[in-house]
This record gives C-alpha cells, sequence and structure tokens, in this order.
C-alpha cells in the first residue's frame, strides 16, 4: 500500500532533494468538531495547514479558533461560494457570468474581512470556490492585493504566482467517500517523480469520512520524519514572513 510512496520519498532522500509538500482544506466557515480534529491531526504532526476560508460566511469565531492554532493560515475562498453559472456549465463563482467589476468587488471585500480578521495568519492567496476563475479576473488579482493563486492541478501560464493542490482525498465524481490509500500514495509518489514544485494536498474537513481521517495519520506518520520530503505553510512557499 505504502511501497510506492516510500520508494519515492527514499530517492528523494538519495538525491538530496526532499519533496516539498503542502496541505489546503477547503470551506471553513466556523469553529466545528471536524475542523477542531483536523488541527489536532495536523498540530500532533507538525503538518502546516491552509484554510481556505470562505469570507462572507465567517466571523469572529473562527478567527479566535484558528488564533491558537500552531501552523495554520487563513486564504480567500472566493467571497460566498455561490454559483453564478447557468444549469449548463460547471458551478462557478468568480467566472464570466458577470461584470468582471463586480467579482473584483467582492473578492475585495472579502481579502479586507480575512484579513482583519487573521492578521499574521491571513496569506494573501485566493483559492477559487469549485477551483474555476475566468481569466479577466485573473488578470485583475495582484490589484487587489493578491501574490498568489492555489486551483487543482497543473500550474498553469498565470499573471501571479500559482501553488496548486494536485491530490484530492475525496472521490467527488463517484462514491463522494474517501479514496483508497493506494490510489492517493501512489498519485502523491509519480508527482514526486515528476517535478521538483511543491505537491498540494486537498482536503474538505467539513465532508470527512473515516478514511480521509484514517489516510491522513497513516500519510503524517509516514512522511513525518522521513528525509525525502518536508511539509511546508503556503506562506513559506509564497515568500510571506
Amino acid at each position: 500500500m505504502t511501497q510506492s510512496l516510500l520508494r519515492a520519498l527514499d530517492l528523494r532522500a538519495v538525491n538530496g532533494t526532499p519533496a516539498q509538500l503542502w496541505l489546503r482544506d477547503d470551506d471553513a466557515v466556523a469553529p466545528t468538531a471536524a475542523l477542531d480534529h483536523l488541527i489536532d491531526l495536523t498540530e500532533a504532526a507538525s503538518v502546516p495547514v491552509t484554510l481556505a476560508v470562505i469570507p462572507a460566511h465567517s466571523g469572529q469565531a473562527l478567527a479566535n479558533r484558528l488564533a491558537a492554532a500552531k501552523g495554520a493560515s487563513v486564504a480567500v475562498h472566493g467571497w460566498s461560494h455561490s454559483n453564478h453559472a447557468p444549469a449548463s456549465e460547471k458551478k462557478q463563482e468568480l467566472g464570466a457570468h458577470r461584470p468582471v467589476s463586480d467579482v473584483t468587488g467582492e473578492l475585495a471585500r472579502g481579502f479586507d474581512h480575512l484579513a482583519g480578521l487573521h492578521g499574521d495568519q491571513f496569506t494573501q492567496v485566493l483559492v477559487p470556490p469549485w477551483n474555476r476563475i475566468a481569466p479577466q479576473v485573473v488578470a485583475r488579482l495582484p490589484a487587489l492585493g493578491f501574490k498568489a493563486l492555489s486551483v487543482f492541478g497543473p500550474e498553469a501560464a498565470s499573471p501571479l504566482p500559482m501553488f496548486n493542490t494536485h491530490v484530492d482525498v475525496i472521490d467527488w465524481r463517484g462514491t463522494r467517500a474517501g479514496r483508497p490509500d493506494d490510489v492517493l500514495m501512489q498519485e502523491i509518489a509519480q508527482a514526486m517523480l515528476r517535478s521538483d514544485a511543491p505537491i498540494g494536498l486537498l482536503t474538505h474537513h467539513l465532508v470527512h469520512d473515516a478514511q480521509v481521517w484514517g489516510f491522513l495519520e497513516r500519510l503524517f506518520a509516514l512522511t513525518a520524519d522521513h528525509p525525502g520530503c518536508r511539509w511546508v505553510g503556503l506562506p513559506q512557499l509564497i515568500g510571506s514572513p
């Protein structure tokens, strides 16, 4: 089950090029038992976590909880996670279905709202809901103060740096449950062998089942002290203090 990942880690260690792993968790809005579970797991393993927070639905309660969380940072998850695309298209909040000024106005509100709530834990990164964003919106992000963009899949040419997630723990198109360990370990191993770019793991704490929680425990145990990788925080990747 873990052999493919162990081989990739061992190769990285022998070559002296430890892989960088980072964790992004989407849709945080308030303190919950699931969020506590995630924070407990990441703190115990010294794994930094970036929470993509939905600004319109989040407030002081989450800020108070995260202030006590070691290694936690906050990114902007759109504005309200509302779909503005027609039924014939995939869901999008930041698509080309509204005037760009309306979209960027909401993003500016979200940026200021979360920056004010989370202080030093705030990172100037946009995580588009459903990992979709129109090019004309991307072009406006630097002017809004964003330093980076994070979606899902291979990085593409962009007006600002991209730090994407590449491995999703949930089978959204099938069971909508946790994906098997062997599949996930293989995907991480393949990403390590493909390039030296940081590898992003994507989670959604509010919908995790026992398989996801167990996988995270097993992955953290396998990687925590291995010389072939290191877990890094998104602020470190984008060069924030």
